[in-house]
């Protein structure tokens, strides 16, 4: 599907708070999220059992909110923000860690299965739908073992040099689609972004 003007008010990123979760899978959107253009601008509140600042420019009415209430309940801190600011489900994105894209893969889409994700769930349970949009970032499945272990472990030897990469050209695609640029990324298009500059 191409692009189309998609007007984003909450932009939700997934993580889980403590120093011992900040370099795991599972906290990929927090990892994207520090490369963001205009990150060292940002100005963070607390709120809705998490933190939220502005983005974008002024008077486009864009929030970022990291909930703090760990993965499987993230919906709370979601809802209650999209509460307050009177945003609709279809106006949110949520970036988020996916089990079922292959490491340095990206996608952005419209709903979708949960895939098993305990912050997909809460959001949907809070939300009253899981018809929001997501931009999903690829962690790989493991290759044998606990997918809850995998989700909480550090990226491997073999992963960490590409990390930086990863999230600077993956959060240039995020910013985009947050921002509306034309050249984002298309909605159902999976970009291998390791693979070249975007």
């Amino acid at each position: 599907m191409s692009a189309q003007k998609i007007d984003f008010k909450l932009i939700v990123l997934l993580g889980n708070p403590g120093s011992q979760y900040e370099q795991t899978r599972h906290n990929a959107s927090w990892l994207c999220q520090a490369y963001l253009p205009s990150v060292d601008s940002l100005s963070w509140k607390e709120k809705f059992n998490g933190k939220y600042c502005d983005y974008g420019l002024p008077g486009q009415s864009i929030r970022l909110l990291k909930p703090e209430t760990f993965m499987n309940k993230s919906g709370e801190s979601a809802g209650k923000a999209a509460t307050f600011f009177k945003v609709k489900p279809e106006e949110i994105l949520v970036v988020h860690d996916e089990l079922e894209l292959p490491f340095g893969t990206v996608q952005f889409r419209k709903g979708g299965g949960l895939g098993g994700h305990n912050g997909l769930r809460s959001l949907k349970q809070h939300l009253g739908t899981g018809d929001f949009y997501r931009y999903r970032l690829g962690i790989s499945r493991p290759p044998h073992g606990d997918v809850s272990r995998w989700v909480l472990s550090p990226f491997s030897g073999e992963e960490k040099p590409l990390l930086s990469v990863y999230w600077e050209r993956s959060a240039l695609i995020l910013e985009r689609i947050i921002m509306n640029k034309t050249n984002r990324i298309n909605e159902n298009e999976k970009i291998a972004v390791l693979d070249s500059p975007v």
